[in-house]
């Protein structure tokens, strides 16, 4: 790796979008892969840098390289509700159907961990709220069996349903929603679903 391509790591990973800059107009390239396989991008992606990654997106950063466990900064910001990041990875082609190292889409883990404008960023752009990843699992699921029942998650289901999720669609064990969320208590949850 050359000096200016590891310097552009360092700037990415550190939040100095000037440096990053810096680092861009001496030679570093803006796809070279670092520790995991990581690009700037994604490096900047994981610590929410975001005026890094945004002059890294201007230089013509794929916002769709995955790194070596399948993050890619556009999967990456959905699953972690860095919307910013989302955003300008969405403005700037990303791969609505990619998926992470579990077969999901961006949509999965912003259900499961209850980031309500992330998955409204994502439903808006078009991300397929049926999905169904490598564990027989749409966003909907995951929201009722790795959520916590609360207030968030009854919104979190409630978005998914107006977002066009398919509430017929059963678990790889051939249990419904409706019935996931009666097994664990989730008498607001039951009632969206039964409407």
């Amino acid at each position: 790796m050359s000096d200016s391509t590891r310097d552009l790591f360092d700037a990415a990973a550190a939040g100095d979008a000037d440096a990053v800059r810096t680092a861009l107009d001496v030679g570093a390239t803006v796809e070279a892969r670092g520790e995991g396989g990581m690009t700037a991008l994604v490096a900047a992606t994981k610590q929410n840098h975001i005026e890094a990654a945004r002059v890294l997106i201007e230089a013509g950063a794929d916002v769709n390289a995955k790194d070596d466990i399948q993050d890619s900064a556009y999967l990456y910001a959905g699953a972690r509700g860095h919307d910013e990041i989302l955003r300008l990875t969405l403005d700037n082609g990303a791969d609505l159907a990619s998926t992470n190292r579990f077969g999901g889409t961006a949509l999965i883990p912003a259900s499961e961990r209850g980031l309500l404008s992330t998955i409204g960023i994502l439903l808006e752009a078009g991300v397929d709220p049926n999905h169904i990843n490598n564990l027989n699992w749409t966003a909907l699921h995951e929201a009722i069996v790795l959520g916590d029942g609360s207030d968030t998650y009854v919104e979190v289901v409630r978005a998914l349903i107006a977002g066009g999720a398919d509430i017929t669609i059963r678990d790889g064990d051939g249990v419904l929603p409706r019935d996931l969320a009666a097994a664990r208590g989730y008498d607001d949850i039951v009632a969206l679903l039964e409407r």
